[in-house]
């Protein structure tokens, strides 16, 4: 395969987003770190997400949407826009993932999460850029799920040792203080052997505002499940919080219900949110992170994006993770608590009659908590830096020398 001019990189990322806006945004900021660090990067980005094109991107950045699927909370599948067997939508996806990095001639291809990519989508693309020999990396989270039901999961993908050979990388986007997140498989070794925990992947406020943020009250608290396709139940004891004491909660309550949120039980929230003088609801901004920066305390369920947001913003935090399908944010949250850095609410507490007053007397606490970085949480932010500088030497092994931005 051709390489690159002297001095320039291409890095091809596949993010396959059937669900929420996380793998997305985890890309995103991924992308836009190379480009921040070192001039003649270009980054493609394959995905899935209809809301892609809502989101900034700098420049030596851009995408390319392929069709999309959507995952139901069952976990089944099916086609999102096209009125087509998922079948066909899943060939087209292939035939699109293929052909562009057969196009692009990438020197790095980063694969998110899923080591075949959906349904097996990457895994011809995989095999051709490691034969060709594309330097491959597997981006895994910081925690997956629990042993057994993360060997259940891949076993049924086809999920093999030989798989994970054909990657000369593994970035897990975390520090090792949060564990092996292969841990249980007859294959965990292999983080030993390729693994690199980059630590969590710091965000940085976008210079610019694109959009208006000055109905916001002065002080809030932010409440966000992410894309909001899993978050009904978060926002519902919330709202119920402020239903039932809105006038001895320390502050005003932002809730962005997200893009993924069922139009019907947004319509009923803001149906509630009408009655109440101190609650906001919006469905969707795309620099959540100003909204979060300048907010007193977050209410969130945990997942990663929102974690690292958290975190690189110093904001204390009330987490209420989900455990279906999967434990992962769970097992993030529970972690989290134990280091300081923030306090949980479990969800199993919170089905009786006095769920409401449990997260009432939750939200008065916050106040009061610690922020992360008391706890050293800041020193576990290393994700983008580490990343770049593994990069570099990619770069340096494949006979590009980049050229740091030093702006």
């Amino acid at each position: 395969m051709p390489q690159s001019p002297p001095h320039h990189a291409k890095v091809l990322i596949y993010s396959h987003d059937t669900y929420g806006l996380g793998h997305l945004r985890r890309c995103r900021t991924i992308a836009h770190s190379l480009v921040r660090q070192y001039k003649g990067i270009s980054v493609l980005i394959l995905s899935g997400s209809a809301l892609i094109g809502r989101f900034e991107f700098k420049a030596r950045v851009d995408f390319v949407r392929i069709p999309g699927v959507i995952k139901l909370y069952n976990g089944d599948y099916t086609s999102m826009g096209l009125h087509i067997d998922l079948e066909e939508t899943l060939s087209i996806r292939e035939s699109i993932i293929f052909n562009t990095a057969n196009s692009f001639q990438p020197d790095v291809l980063i694969v998110d999460k899923e080591p075949l990519g959906l349904k097996g989508e990457v895994k011809r693309t995989l095999q051709h850029l490691h034969q060709q020999g594309v330097h491959t990396v597997l981006g895994l989270r910081d925690v997956l799920d629990t042993p057994e039901l993360l060997k259940k999961e891949w076993q049924h993908k086809g999920i093999t040792r030989e798989v994970l050979q054909q990657y000369d990388d593994i970035w897990i986007y975390g520090p090792q203080l949060m564990g092996n997140p292969l841990k249980g498989l007859p294959f965990a070794d292999v983080i030993e052997q390729r693994g690199l925990y980059t630590g969590f992947l710091h965000r940085h406020l976008p210079q610019a505002k694109t959009e208006p943020l000055n109905d916001l009250p002065e002080q809030y608290l932010l409440v966000t499940p992410g894309g909001g396709g899993d978050g009904v139940e978060m926002v519902d004891w919330v709202i119920s919080a402020y239903e039932q004491a809105e006038a001895e909660l320390p502050w005003p309550a932002v809730i962005i219900a997200g893009p993924f949120m069922n139009s019907k039980d947004r319509q009923a929230f803001e149906n509630r949110v009408k009655k109440l003088s101190r609650v906001t609801l919006l469905t969707f901004i795309s620099q959540l992170e100003h909204v979060m920066a300048n907010a007193q305390a977050v209410v969130a369920m945990g997942g990663y994006n929102t974690f690292c947001e958290i975190l690189s913003f110093n904001q204390r935090a009330l987490f209420i993770p989900r455990k279906e399908p999967r434990l992962e944010q769970f097992i993030r949250v529970k972690k989290a608590t134990e280091l300081g850095w923030a306090t949980m609410l479990d969800p199993d507490q919170l089905t009786g009659s006095d769920a409401p007053l449990k997260m009432v007397n939750a939200l008065k606490a916050l106040p009061n908590q610690a922020r992360p970085y008391t706890m050293q949480a800041d020193t576990y932010l290393s994700g983008v830096a580490t990343i770049g500088q593994r990069f570099n030497k990619i770069m340096v092994k494949r006979g590009i020398n980049l050229e740091p931005n030093l702006a």
